[in-house]
């Protein structure tokens, strides 16, 4: 039995959007299938879909030339959302202590736990997994370590349902074939730079003295140089995530289009949308962001410095409409429109200037708050802003692209399009 003074768990869903699908519809399983019809690109491939050259961000046209009986579906994210809160609950039932990572990733800390479960800790990650693919019809692969970037590393070892565990003894064997831009933290610009030291490797990494981490790397890296070394400094975070440096939303829509009142209304929503999130977590604004995406996928975005932190967005749309009359060229097809709330401030730390107009601000704030309390009865968007209106009166998708998705489709008895019932309905084989 390998001993752990520290045992963290990482379990990463096997391709998540698309086992989902593979779950509601059991006659998917064993073909290639595809998420993404929405976007025109890939989202989500299923392994047969992987095994055929299918990659992530895949054009749908060039899917069809090499895999031609690829089922190709448009994203179903309230379904998929569902499955990772199941995913979650099940973790939960075998540690408290489970960070949610991202929709189809979690760390668990199974420090301690062998005795409760009389098991070891290989035999509680492996009935973790069994238990994954037994209720939720799809895999996942799990590893687990003295640190999360162990095992994080160890997850990605052997998919997918795999298993890996990585004990004290068999840290140096996981790095030395790894690349150090394949440690999670590690982006291409730090590869880049360690290269320069002739650090090629995760293991090359790893054995560089302390004093080199102290004096060449931020505190970021240097908590992954120790975390490599056995040493946990990453705490597993089990509070929801409730802090944010900045907001962003983003819509894509097809086909592209020309119409400024169309474009600026996606743009709109998204300032809402951005804007909610950002109340819900009672944040506020101290600088804004726009982009539009044009067909060739060419970007142009501007930032505008706010005069007082807001979450509302009644106050935004003059910011908006001058940061999009600098970016929108009459004749351009575009394709999505993003926008991204920075600086973000407490919305209690926000104090009133010589210019505010205080009992201007109270009524707005007395606006959204039944604005936000029409949302949660009646659902999202039960009132607007007259400036993303067009969105309603247009699909998001025209054509194919813009079918719906199986879930959205077939409604229970008392659903709408707006407010769904939190269960997947899968199809029935008899």
């Amino acid at each position: 039995m390998i001993s752990f003074p520290r045992a963290i768990l990482h379990l990463d869903a096997d391709a998540f959007f698309a086992s989902c699908e593979q779950a509601v519809n059991p006659a998917l399983r064993g073909r290639p299938v595809i998420t993404g019809k929405e976007r025109g690109i890939v989202s989500a491939a299923s392994y047969e879909a992987k095994a055929r050259g299918v990659t992530r961000g895949m054009r749908l046209f060039e899917v069809r030339k090499i895999c031609p009986d690829a089922v190709i579906l448009p994203s179903d994210y309230e379904t998929y959302s569902i499955f990772s809160l199941r995913m979650f609950e099940i973790l939960r039932r075998f540690t408290p202590d489970v960070e949610e990572y991202s929709i189809d990733e979690a760390f668990a800390d199974l420090t301690g736990l062998r005795r409760f479960h009389r098991a070891s800790y290989e035999s509680i990650a492996d009935s973790i997994r069994k238990t994954m693919a037994a209720e939720l019809g799809f895999t996942v692969s799990v590893g687990v370590s003295l640190t999360k970037v162990l095992a994080k590393i160890g997850s990605k070892h052997r998919k997918p349902n795999g298993l890996t565990i990585i004990g004290s003894r068999d840290i140096e064997e996981h790095l030395s074939q790894l690349p150090v831009g394949k440690i999670w933290g590690i982006g291409p610009n730090t590869a880049a730079y360690l290269a320069k030291f002739g650090i090629r490797t995760a293991l090359d990494f790893a054995r560089r003295p302390e004093s080199f981490a102290d004096k060449a790397l931020s505190k970021p890296y240097r908590e992954i140089w120790h975390e490599l070394n056995g040493r946990s400094v990453l705490p597993v975070i089990t509070e929801p995530k409730q802090s944010y440096q900045s907001i962003s939303k983003a819509k894509t829509f097809t086909p592209p289009s020309t119409d400024r009142e169309f474009v600026f209304a996606q743009l709109a929503k998204n300032l809402e949308n951005a804007c909610i999130k950002a109340r819900r977590h009672n944040l506020a604004a101290q600088r804004l962001s726009l982009f539009l995406r044009q067909q060739d996928f060419r970007d142009n975005g501007c930032e505008i410095k706010l005069d007082r932190p807001t979450s509302y967005p009644a106050e935004l749309f003059n910011a908006l409409h001058e940061g999009f009359s600098r970016l929108y060229r009459p004749g351009t097809p575009y394709r999505q429109t993003t926008v991204v709330l920075a600086d973000l401030v407490a919305e209690s730390a926000c104090q009133y200037t010589l210019f505010d107009d205080p009992v201007r601000i109270e009524k707005m704030a007395r606006l959204y708050k039944a604005v936000d309390s029409l949302s949660a009865r009646f659902g999202k968007h039960t009132v607007q802003h007259c400036a993303s209106l067009p969105t309603r009166q247009h699909t998001q998708h025209a054509g194919d692209r813009g079918d719906l998705s199986h879930r959205r489709k077939d409604l229970i008895r008392g659903e709408t399009a707006r407010r769904c019932l939190g269960i997947p309905i899968g199809k029935i084989q008899i």
